[in-house]
């Protein structure tokens, strides 16, 4: 049922009060007509106030012309606290920009959102609230409804009740016992996301570290003691300065010959500053040191995170599942065309930020090009992991601690967009570990209906960085 909605007027401006909210709205005073009216097409459109994992405000611009907001102001409740966004960022007409503000100010349970032009007294747009989102308040429609509780969406459309399957959790769909699958203390802590090709298993540790993994003999994994491999490889940027704060590994359909990709947040050399690249690795290179021959620097096309809260997983789903589930390009907004895109390794990859939960797809040309095709909402506060089942044809989106463990299958909808097809708890004989790496052993190790899976957990507790459990098949 929708929230009854009260109206009252004060200084010329219009207020909504709804489910306990309170929002601002109507024309700016105090400012030319001219310029208010184009200033007021500027609205907060969605607000995340999760704390430690993110403390964000969306803006959006429901106008017509676009609009330089350089040097505007961001406050909660405390005239005190302001955040200033950056010169040179403007919003063109139905353009999405979240900013994490948590640096400046944290956004409680009971505060409000206020957006002023460059002056800090001209008050553009306000949004209250009573209780911390969960996992977000975002105006329905966007730009101009109510705000109200939804999945997380922050610098894309917000989740107006559309598409997807199910979100209650329901029970693993396995077994509830899970066991390690690593000796004691081989890798410490930091060990983050996982990739198996057949009989090696990919993991990327934090410190810019890459390990090839393969079969221990009693159906877990031990570090590869040929080729320079025994204690993992060291990750450099281009060039062969800096290292990669390597979160998440994948391959393309061409395997490993092909090279290995790898997501990181930040370069580890100059750790507060966000990185957000997607970097190409030549496994079959001798030597300790891999240095990366191609990067995909995308944090000028991505909302701004937090250094330790950015790109967390990634996986490649193939051209060919994309264009026979009629998946939609966000860029043209048709059917997706591999071929307007050139030479660019037969697939989409999609990349998961923590600090937000979302999910973006981007065809990365062998030029270092990049176009992003896809953006979409995990449906949880933070993305740890993703993984393509293609056995499913299923994408898989994995949280940590920070969301009790769950995972989220995704699948492309009739729309043409991917939707939550299934939410899982974590299996029962698990703990609610630091879970930050999650693979999917392929369709050839199938038995009995069941196949096995791989957590990697970050914290190392009891010394194990590595546990294995099963699935349906």
């Amino acid at each position: 049922m929708t929230a009854p909605i009260a109206r009252r007027r004060r200084r010329g401006l219009t207020h909504l009060i709804v489910a306990g909210a309170l929002l601002t709205v109507g024309a700016l005073t105090g400012v030319p007509a001219a310029h208010a009216a184009a200033a007021d097409d500027i609205r907060i459109n969605e607000v995340v106030t999760t704390g430690d994992v993110n403390d964000s405000i969306e803006l959006y611009n429901k106008g017509t012309t676009t609009i330089d907001v350089s040097g505007w102001i961001l406050k909660d409740d405390d005239n005190s606290s302001k955040y200033k966004i950056a010169s040179g960022t403007s919003l063109a007409p139905g353009a999405y920009r979240a900013f994490d503000v948590h640096d400046k100010f944290g956004l409680g349970s009971g505060d409000k959102a206020r957006l002023y032009l460059a002056n800090g007294t001209t008050l553009v747009d306000s949004f209250s609230w009573s209780e911390h989102s969960d996992p977000s308040w975002s105006r329905c429609p966007d730009g101009t409804g109510a705000f109200g509780k939804a999945a997380l969406t922050l610098g894309a459309p917000n989740a107006c009740g559309t598409g997807g399957g199910s979100t209650t959790p329901v029970a693993w769909p396995g077994s509830g016992t899970v066991g390690t699958a690593d000796a004691s203390n081989v890798f410490g802590e930091d060990l983050s996301g996982l990739y198996q090709e057949g009989n090696v298993l990919w993991g990327a540790q934090n410190s810019g570290k890459l390990w090839r993994l393969v079969r221990d003999g009693s159906g877990g994994w031990t570090p590869d003691t040929t080729g320079g491999w025994s204690s993992g490889k060291s990750l450099r940027l281009p060039g062969g300065s800096g290292s990669p704060d390597s979160e998440g590994v994948t391959l393309t359909g061409s395997g490993s010959a092909n090279g290995v990709y790898v997501a990181s947040e930040r370069d580890g050399d100059a750790s507060g500053t966000s990185r957000l690249s997607v970097l190409k690795y030549d496994v079959a290179a001798s030597g300790s040191t891999l240095t990366s021959g191609r990067e995909w620097n995308l944090t000028s096309d991505l909302p701004s995170t937090g250094s330790n809260l950015g790109l967390e997983g990634i996986t490649w789903i193939p051209d060919t599942y994309l264009t026979g589930a009629g998946f939609k390009d966000a860029t043209t907004g048709t059917a997706y065309d591999p071929a307007r895109y050139g030479t660019h390794g037969g697939g989409v990859f999609f990349v998961g930020v923590e600090g937000t939960g979302m999910i973006y797809g981007y065809v990365l040309a062998d030029s270092g090009a990049f176009t992003r095709v896809a953006s979409l909402s995990s449906g949880m506060s933070g993305v740890m992991e993703l993984q393509w089942e293609p056995q499913a044809a299923r994408l898989w989106a994995v949280c940590d601690d920070t969301c009790d463990g769950r995972h989220r299958t995704l699948t492309v909808d009739a729309s043409g967009t991917f939707s939550t097809a299934a939410v899982y708890d974590r299996p029962s004989g698990m703990p609610d570990y630091n879970n930050e790496g999650f693979a999917l052993a392929g369709a050839d190790e199938c038995v009995s209906g069941s196949k096995p899976v791989y957590w990697s957990d970050d914290a190392n507790d009891g010394g194990h960085a590595l546990r294995k459990g099963t699935i349906t098949c």
